[in-house]
């Protein structure tokens, strides 16, 4: 059953008439009747009575019902990806930490200016970040480092510096025997930042040292601050929760603290207008503009 085939019955069934159904789009009386000649054999009943004035018969005001549903719904849809009416939905995944500072402005705007995108906002690590989108369960995902696949679309949206934090204030790394000593608090399997954890305490000529899973930022600041332990997480976070814990943070080097946040997600040839419209959305809100006055330069 086609779609040509149901805007011609529905013609003959508002019109009356087969010659006026063909008259409205355009082609001849017989090409309607068999048409609908076909959609009463494929569903094996018949549509129309031609006796006299044509009109419907009981089977065919039950397919009425359908076949505007389809159509609606066809016509939705080219409307949809020919970027018309933007609506749908966009299944975003976000680190906790991005999740707290970088996107609530992001997604106020765009949820302000596309009020008719269903939003969906998943926290979670890295690693199951990335494996959620590659299984189509996210459209787009914000990650920490560059993945090395050149068939994903990747944009670097923010530039992290993490730090150490503690509950009491430091000026210099905590000796080894200090840090292998210690507890850090880091988020699941999976999380970017935890590996930088590895990293540091490699770097000081520590090779094991006790490590708490948290599901949340909060849980991990307060903790810190009543001193269970250690954490890394960006500068950014720490400068906007600093004032609700007793904690205090320690820059540390470039190689160990600089982390890319990435937003990444499929060829963009598969995107639907929802997540096109939330790309040119983030790239505008950290883009900076020229200065007034300033040439733009490509």
């Amino acid at each position: 059953m086609d779609l040509k085939s149901l805007r011609l019955f529905i013609a003959v069934a508002e019109t009356g008439s087969f010659v006026a159904a063909a008259e409205r789009h355009h082609t001849v009386q017989s090409n309607v009747t068999a048409h609908i000649k076909k959609m009463e054999d494929e569903v094996g009943v018949q549509l129309i009575d031609r006796g006299g004035r044509v009109r419907l018969t009981s089977a065919g005001f039950t397919m009425m019902t359908y076949a505007e549903r389809i159509i609606q719904a066809h016509d939705e849809a080219i409307a949809l990806f020919k970027g018309g009416h933007i609506s749908g939905s966009l299944r975003v995944g976000a680190m906790e930490t991005t999740t707290a500072l970088r996107l609530p402005p992001l997604l106020t705007h765009f949820h302000s200016a596309f009020p008719e995108v269903d939003l969906k906002l998943t926290t979670g690590p890295t690693a199951d970040l990335v494996a959620g989108l590659n299984e189509g369960r996210f459209d787009c995902v914000f990650i920490a480092g560059k993945l090395e696949n050149p068939r994903l679309y990747q944009f670097k949206a923010y530039k992290e510096e993490l730090v150490l934090v503690s509950a009491t204030p430091l000026t210099v790394m905590p000796s080894a025997e200090e840090l292998a000593s210690s507890t850090f608090l880091v988020f699941g399997q999976g999380c970017s930042y935890r590996q930088r954890v590895d990293v540091l305490l490699s770097d000081s000529g520590v090779y094991s040292s006790r490590m708490v899973d948290f599901g949340s930022l909060d849980a991990i600041l307060g903790c810190v601050g009543a001193g269970m332990g250690y954490a890394l997480i960006p500068k950014v976070v720490f400068d906007a929760h600093q004032h609700r814990f007793p904690i205090y943070s320690l820059a540390l080097s470039a190689r160990l603290g600089e982390v890319n946040t990435y937003f990444v997600a499929a060829e963009t040839n598969t995107w639907t207008p929802a997540l096109t419209s939330f790309s040119e959305a983030l790239r505008l809100s950290v883009t900076p503009m020229p200065a007034e006055g300033a040439i733009a330069v490509a």
